[in-house]
């Protein structure tokens, strides 16, 4: 038995053990999206409060995760819910067996906790919500929206060793005249009803005009696409810099562990990235959480943003593993990209 599965059994056993009684209760956060919340009785504290569990067993990528979070703050904030972010008991993809900053919360990993309630007195307490993990077509998934900056503000803040770590990297590699570069590859090129990644050839001909063009000096790369990254090597080999992130040629970053804390290095590797993305004058990126996360961060609109769109992949599971290949390969007048 794996240790999700572990860990699943153990929660349930705990909710059978200390009586717990859902009740069915519905309530209206707007009018497009109507929420059923399954009260739970740990015991006698707290009979004053509603505290509302945030979890998503096993998730998804940091900042997918995040988005999940902060819709779910905005359902705990609008009817008055304590939040509650439980990563330790129903673990996501970023979990590690041993405790990193001395948690097992993966959510701690990364982030300040977001109240002074400790999971173990919510599980003594009298009104327990314990949310699905259930991501609602109604939610938003533009993690920029306004409303969540305000949210964010209220509950959201970054570790500040990741903060600092930002900044030292930027003023000791970088400069404000710098180009940032994100191109998610790998798993994108087949998910379904995601953007198309660029090619390699478009992104690398739209680094040269943007650089041509603004005068930037460097470039900051963020990738998890080793084919993409020994291109990049090659073409801007002496204004290039990036940090020793894992990177692969396929999709496997969450398959093999070829590192201590693997897992949590994955998350604190992609927050390190936006964080120094963030402080880039320019930013080239296809539509991704990351770049969504970056323009999130990005208050003031400093940042002057390009674009590259190569359309939808289809939401057929099937065909999505082939369409990016087939498009990549055949000319424009038969279904190819634009331009290569």
């Amino acid at each position: 038995m794996n240790k999700f599965k572990k860990i699943s059994k153990l929660i349930k056993n705990f909710l059978l053990e200390n009586d717990a009684e859902p009740l069915f209760y519905n309530n209206k956060i707007n009018s497009k999206l109507e929420i059923c919340f399954d009260f739970y009785n740990f015991g006698k504290k707290n009979k004053d409060k509603i505290f509302y569990v945030i979890k998503r067993t096993p998730g998804a990528g940091l900042f997918s995760n995040l988005i999940y979070v902060l819709n779910h703050l905005e359902i705990a904030q609008k009817n008055n819910f304590i939040p509650i972010i439980d990563m330790e008991n129903f673990t996501t993809i970023y979990n590690e067996r041993k405790k990193i900053d001395n948690s097992l919360n993966a959510w701690d990993y990364y982030f300040e906790k977001i109240n002074k309630y400790k999971l173990e007195e919510v599980y003594k307490s009298q009104r327990v919500i314990i949310t699905k993990d259930k991501f609602f077509k109604q939610f938003n998934n533009t993690i920029s929206d306004q409303k969540f900056r305000k949210i964010g503000s209220n509950y959201f803040k970054i570790k500040k060793i990741f903060l600092n770590q930002s900044d030292n990297y930027f003023k000791k590699f970088l400069n404000t005249n710098t180009l940032a570069v994100h191109y998610r590859g790998t798993s994108y090129k087949t998910s379904a009803n995601h953007p198309f990644p660029a090619t390699h050839e478009q992104t690398i001909n739209k680094v040269n005009q943007i650089m041509s063009s603004h005068n930037y000096e460097k470039i900051f790369l963020c990738t998890e696409d080793m084919g993409f990254y020994l291109k990049m090597k090659k073409n801007f080999r002496s204004n290039l810099y990036y940090l020793n992130s894992f990177r692969s040629f396929k999709d496997d970053a969450f398959k093999i562990f070829p590192r201590k804390n693997h897992r949590y290095k994955l998350g604190y590797e992609i927050l390190l990235d936006a964080l120094i993305i963030n402080k880039c004058k320019g930013f080239l990126h296809a539509q991704t959480n990351v770049s969504e996360f970056v323009k999130f961060l990005d208050k003031k609109n400093k940042i002057k943003y390009y674009t590259l769109f190569n359309g939808l992949n289809t939401s057929n599971e099937y065909l999505a593993t082939y369409m990016w290949h087939y498009k990549n390969i055949v000319p424009e007048i038969i279904g190819g990209f634009k331009y290569k």
